[in-house]
């Protein structure tokens, strides 16, 4: 072992008439552990909050959509036929999506109708994973009323369900805004469908205002031609998008706007990135607030110390030895709270995780309770934030034990 580590040790175990030292050496471990602690697990909750926002979205969403030059697509087929053609594209499904209100009894709430081709929709979207009740096979059958009517099937979010108050085996009625020109006005088009199954996503948003029909009955219900708003597209790798848009964008051609999940949803995870690095400058500060007190610890262990200095440059020891020395120390303060605080960090972690300590409110946030995923990166990053402001922070006091004179230290003693 090199002599300045064992200096550097041996000071830090202070002797009883320096306890004050050591004090303030167990504060400034402390100071550095509860910062890395805390900046780990703020990290580790924006990293969790954006995964799990990721597969909730992606959940219900596509990876990549393309929507047509005007409102709706009508050679689709040809569009599915040449896409699928590119080797990172799984499967391709059309959709049709357009704003409805729903009404039962003297409850109406407005809604999101989304028309899916059921044999291709489960090999895109993960709504089949969703259904608590029913199935997508469903929505192609027609049911009696009771009243000698036969009704196509809908399925609608958990949180819908119960808004309304209607649940599998009861009819809903659905309304569109574009109506029909009468010579009274404009009439709504309405039709009753009947409730075949719930899905619950876990994004409050979605399960409030999601509604499913076979594109069939929303063609028939909207009056449309063999057209689609949209076709959604699922790939191999979803952080290789951007690759698989390009080559879908050079076969069918510019008439047509691909876009990718990352795009469709920039301004949210936009937000989220700025947050969690304004959080980790935010954070930062006790960790340089815990620096002040290794800057303070080293000043008084350099006073205190004065007389050992100086013998040990009257034995030999050159001054850069003696600046290692003192650097080593609050190097070791660092070291330890870093590794206390990740320690403990990973604990909290972990407990969050297993047991949901800190619950959300679902109707504000996406997810019912924080989940904590820590990174390698986040580790790194913070441990090597912690260690280097701990090293700066014994730039000055090391500084002045290496300038001490020898001499002039030993003179009165």
């Amino acid at each position: 072992m090199p002599y300045e580590v064992f200096i550097a040790l041996r000071y830090l175990r202070a002797k009883r008439k320096q306890a004050f030292i050591s004090v303030i050496a167990a504060i400034s471990i402390a100071g550095v552990g509860i910062g890395v602690m805390a900046l780990i697990l703020v990290l580790g909750v924006m990293t969790g909050f954006t995964s799990d926002l990721r597969e909730k979205i992606l959940g219900t969403n596509s990876h990549v959509v393309i929507s047509g030059p005007g409102t709706m697509i009508r050679d689709y087929h040809t569009i599915i036929s040449t896409i699928t053609t590119v080797p990172e594209v799984i499967a391709a499904t059309p959709f049709i999506i357009c704003q409805v209100m729903l009404s039962s009894g003297s409850s109406v709430s407005g809604a999101v109708m989304r028309g899916v081709d059921v044999p291709t929709a489960p090999q895109v979207i993960d709504l089949h994973k969703t259904l608590r009740e029913g199935s997508l096979d469903l929505l192609e059958q027609e049911f009696d009323s009771g009243e000698g009517v036969k009704l196509p099937g809908i399925i609608i979010g958990r949180e819908l369900s119960r808004m309304l108050g209607v649940y599998p085996g009861n009819p809903v009625t659905v309304i569109s805004p574009t109506g029909l020109l009468s010579p009274t006005g404009m009439t709504p088009r309405w039709k009753k469908f009947m409730v075949v199954g719930i899905f619950e996503s876990g994004m409050y948003e979605y399960d409030t205002s999601i509604a499913y029909v076979s594109n069939a009955n929303a063609q028939s219900f909207l009056k449309m031609a063999d057209e689609v708003s949209g076709i959604e597209i699922r790939v191999r790798d979803i952080y290789k998008t951007a690759g698989v848009v390009s080559a879908i964008q050079q076969r069918i051609g510019p008439a047509y706007q691909v876009r990718d999940w990352k795009e469709m949803h920039r301004n949210l995870y936009s937000a989220l990135k700025l947050e969690k690095t304004a959080m980790f400058v935010i954070l930062t500060l006790i960790i340089l607030v815990a620096a002040f007190s290794i800057v303070a610890t080293l000043i008084m262990m350099v006073t205190e110390k004065h007389k050992e200095i100086a013998i040990l440059k009257a034995m030999g020891a050159t001054s850069g030895a003696i600046q290692r020395v003192f650097m080593l120390q609050g190097v070791i303060i660092g070291c330890i709270g870093t590794v206390l605080g990740l320690g403990l960090g990973f604990v909290l972690a972990y407990l969050q995780n297993r047991y949901q300590i800190v619950a959300l409110s679902k109707d504000v946030y996406y997810i019912p309770a924080l989940t904590v995923k820590i990174s390698a990166m986040d580790v790194c990053w913070v441990a090597g934030c912690a260690v280097l402001i701990s090293f700066l922070a014994t730039l000055y006091p090391s500084r002045q034990a290496a300038s001490l004179d020898p001499a002039e230290a030993l003179r009165y003693e």
